[in-house]
């Protein structure tokens, strides 16, 4: 069995048409017919059958179909990795990431990466959290960034590289609304506006009100930090988002208020397949990226002891 049979088969079968596949394969319709007819022979079974001017996958078709994909896919991925290994600047990184982060973080790290990388390319996939842990595991992507930090999963690894915090967002007119900072149990009372079930943020916003004395009332779910923040500008309730999430500016923007107690913050992680030796260009980027995280926490804590002498 030849590589170019694989090749051949696997275009014909997308087109479902010879002639077709010869032109795109830049070889005469002879040639593709032939490679066929022998990979048949080969296997001792019909892979095609006639359908007027096209042709259609057998049952037995379509079963090798998905396994020469996959070799040919694997192949592709050798070709890539050694590439890569010779020239990890011509590489390329597959990122998944949550919705929250692709607003600001993922943007900045990007941005800052392909400033000193610019020839390295991504291909991107958003998802929820326990999407994203399967897109890792299963190969989907190189790297996710995920939160919260999954602590406690044997089949991935990786780094913290942010903890943040959330900060309680009201409507302009609500009592507490001018507030520096607040107590969360004052919210005790008031409607919720919170991210539905499958999202991350949610047991973090409902696990910070059990610790405060009470279960939040909800009166309204969203999937987006955009949907969480017009909901509660427009009066529909309240809410707890992280504060990347708050870097917006419009007409319909809720008052944000610091959290006293309890503090409540979320870990932002880096995280890869478990016992797997990453590409050359996919380790440059993680290293990139702790690297980056490291910086920015220093900045942050220069300048919040800068602050405090300059209040002293």
């Amino acid at each position: 069995m030849e590589l170019r049979q694989l090749q051949y088969f696997v275009r014909v079968a997308r087109l479902q048409h010879v002639t077709k596949a010869a032109e795109e394969l830049h070889v005469a319709q002879s040639a593709v017919s032939r490679q066929i007819h022998r990979l048949e022979e080969e296997l001792g079974v019909r892979l095609f059958v006639q359908r007027g001017r096209n042709v259609q996958l057998t049952p037995v078709g379509q079963l090798f179909l998905k396994r020469a994909e996959s070799i040919l896919h694997a192949l592709d991925n050798a070709v890539n990795e050694i590439h890569e290994f010779l020239d990890p600047e011509a590489g390329e990184i597959r990122l998944g990431f949550p919705h929250s982060l692709g607003i600001l973080l993922i943007p900045q790290v990007i941005a800052a990466f392909r400033k000193v990388h610019p020839q390295v390319k991504f291909r991107f996939r958003q998802g929820m959290y326990a999407s994203l842990i399967r897109d890792v595991t299963e190969a989907e992507v190189d790297l996710a960034f995920i939160s919260p930090f999954p602590e406690n999963n044997d089949a991935v690894t990786g780094d913290i590289v942010l903890t943040e915090e959330l900060f309680a967002i009201l409507p302009q007119n609500h009592p507490l609304a001018g507030e520096k900072s607040i107590h969360l149990k004052q919210l005790k009372d008031d409607t919720f506006v919170l991210f539905s079930a499958p999202y991350s943020l949610r047991p973090i916003v409902w696990e910070a009100c059990k610790t405060a004395g009470f279960l939040p009332r909800i009166g309204f779910e969203g999937e987006e930090t955009d949907t969480i923040r017009g909901l509660v500008a427009a009066g529909m309730g309240v809410s707890l988002l992280p504060e990347m999430a708050l870097h917006h500016t419009g007409t319909m923007m809720p008052a944000v208020v610091k959290i006293e107690e309890p503090r409540v913050t979320r870990t932002i992680g880096l995280i890869r397949r478990a016992g797997e030796k990453p590409a050359p260009v996919v380790k440059m980027f993680h290293h990139f990226v702790l690297e980056y995280f490291r910086c920015q926490n220093q900045n942050m804590k220069q300048a919040g002891a800068d602050h405090g002498h300059e209040t002293k």
